[in-house]
């Protein structure tokens, strides 16, 4: 009987690899993790993810010792699987670290994507065409399957000099047109993330495991740039309040603007509407795209390492396969003894670590803005490294971090009567009929303002290193009266970040609506989802009649 090969995990800190382990798992295999440069000679197929930044990925594989053995694993002729980064790396530099230099394992640069002429990072489910036909069996990809995409640097696909001999898809972002998966001889890497991408990911994955994927040496004549369609989706995006109740059971909840109780003046119960990993199986299943759970619970008197939070996300990324934000408590954090102080950074590891792929940062990100202008108005440096934003994207990539905003309206006569915000025009005129307003952010859940509004914050996280906007609106929330649209127009136009519009959705049609007023990056609802008042389902065949692009399950 053949002994079962030995599947190995290159693994140098990158965040989320629990959803990849669970991936294999999930596909009948086991996997180890390479601890010491001895295991790179017992594997006989290794795969690599990688997320954040390329130089501390190549610092990383240097400081363990990996990088001889990693390429005299890859000259053995022994199959290796590059993810994200991961792939990157394999490349001959990047100019994300022009000091550092790649692997060299494929020919080319990475670069930066042109932020401005479109949103980057990079987010979303895009398709991944194969460019030419190979003499030797590819990997199960292509064909109208979309795959899970979030990165801010690429390598551009010409077509021209060696890419013959390695590029096997490409996908237009934009007006631009990069390699979304390499496959030379015995190395096969994906810009996109498999174990996110659903079915469609989990059949390449599996092609790797599964096959010997050993591309021949021929050339081959392979599709001109020009001829790569756009096929990038909108996403539409699940998110869960977790909280515990009374009874000290986690449920989800929805509130009606951010009252949770089912009659709060008279000490009513938490509106209970479900376990927070059955609903977001259920969503995965209905095809959402993503899932965001907000974690609206301090548990303050336990230690965070203990945190039932983390054990829904163990638990969530065990049988869901698209990517997976927490948000709520993404702070410096003193366990109760007083002995153990995680910083944010930590805070978010361990999240990553659980199965999180993004980080929502809330009323911290409030008083980092605060901090950021009140160093522009001091004439210092209006960054210093030291917010939770700036620490994380340092870590784990711009990519990893959301910021969640909570703002509402404050209605004034002109703009002069409120000179130090951003006062918009308003459609939705305010008691005294006045035609003005501005948007002030709030803290802790809600319930206390602070004098900066959302222009302010979302330009200063921006420029602090966030990666997306989660845009919710407490004047909209729970009224199934549609989106905040004069707020997510103004902000989608003040940042070159993706914009999740959040808050308000109460039928198929204020979907397509805030897209195609706003070109808004992603659409999230809670309630009408939890209630199956508006399945997922409905919302996705709406916007795809209507000539918006979504995401078909498989």
């Amino acid at each position: 009987m053949e002994a079962p090969q030995k599947l190995y995990l290159l693994d140098y800190g990158a965040g989320n690899v629990r959803s990849l382990v669970n991936a294999v798992e999930k596909l009948g295999h086991t996997i180890t993790h390479i601890d010491t440069v001895e295991d790179f000679a017992r594997a006989d197929k290794i795969i690599f993810p990688g997320v954040g930044a390329f130089g501390y990925a190549m610092q990383a594989l240097r400081n363990k010792g990996f990088v001889e053995p990693l390429l005299a694993y890859i000259a053995s002729g022994k199959p290796l699987m590059g993810i994200c980064v991961g792939m990157q790396v394999l490349f001959e530099g990047s100019d994300e670290s022009p000091d550092e230099p790649g692997l060299g394992v494929f020919e080319g640069r990475v670069e930066r994507i042109d932020s401005s002429t479109k949103t980057v990072p990079h987010m979303g489910w895009n398709a991944a065409h194969v460019v030419g036909a190979h003499t030797t069996q590819g990997p199960d990809m292509g064909g109208d399957r979309r795959y899970y995409f979030v990165h801010s640097y690429a390598v551009p696909y010409t077509a021209c000099g060696r890419q013959q001999k390695f590029v096997h898809t490409a996908t237009r972002y934009g007006d631009e047109v990069v390699v979304s998966s390499a496959w030379q001889k015995n190395v096969f890497a994906t810009q996109f993330h498999p174990e996110k991408s659903g079915a469609a990911g989990l059949s390449a994955l599996q092609s790797f495991i599964e096959r010997d994927l050993v591309r021949s040496s021929d050339l081959v004549e392979i599709s001109a740039p020009a001829t790569i369609e756009a096929a990038l989706t909108k996403r539409v995006i699940a998110c869960l309040d977790v909280r515990a109740n009374d009874q000290g059971d986690l449920v989800v909840t929805k509130g009606d603007q951010y009252d949770v109780r089912e009659n709060s003046e008279a000490g009513g119960d938490v509106r209970n509407l479900g376990k927070p990993v059955d609903l977001a199986k259920r969503y995965f299943e209905e095809g959402a795209d993503e899932i965001t759970f907000l974690n609206i619970t301090s548990f303050r008197n336990m230690p965070f390492a203990d945190t039932p939070m983390l054990d829904v996300l163990r638990q969530a990324s065990r049988c869901i396969f698209v990517p997976l934000t927490i948000g709520g408590g993404v702070r410096d954090i003193t366990d109760p003894d007083g002995q153990h102080v995680w910083p944010a950074v930590e805070v978010a590891g361990e999240y990553f670590r659980s199965g999180a792929d993004k980080v929502s940062i809330g009323s911290d990100a409030v008083y980092a803005a605060e901090t950021y202008w009140q160093r522009v108005a001091d004439g210092v440096p209006p960054t210093d490294g030291t917010t939770a934003i700036e620490q994380i994207a340092s870590r784990y990539g711009q990519q990893a971090v959301v910021i969640s905003v909570d703002p509402r309206r404050v209605y004034v006569r002109s703009p002069s009567d409120a000179p130090s915000h951003h006062v918009i025009a308003t459609s939705t005129p305010g008691p005294q009929g006045e035609a003005f307003c501005w948007y002030q952010c709030t803290v802790k859940g809600g319930r206390e303002p602070r004098d900066i509004d959302v222009r302010q914050l979302v330009t200063a996280c921006e420029a602090l290193g966030a990666g997306e906007v989660l845009l919710n609106c407490m004047d909209r929330d729970g009224t199934n009266s549609g989106y905040e649209t004069d707020l997510v127009a103004d902000t989608k136009a003040a940042v070159t970040i993706p914009v999740i519009a959040s808050s308000g959705a109460g039928r198929v049609e204020h979907f397509s609506d805030i897209v195609d007023r706003t070109d808004v990056d992603a659409v999230l609802a809670a309630g009408i989802f939890h209630r199956r008042e508006v399945p997922i389902a409905d919302v996705k065949r709406h916007m795809a009649e209507h000539g918006i692009p979504t995401r078909t399950v498989e």
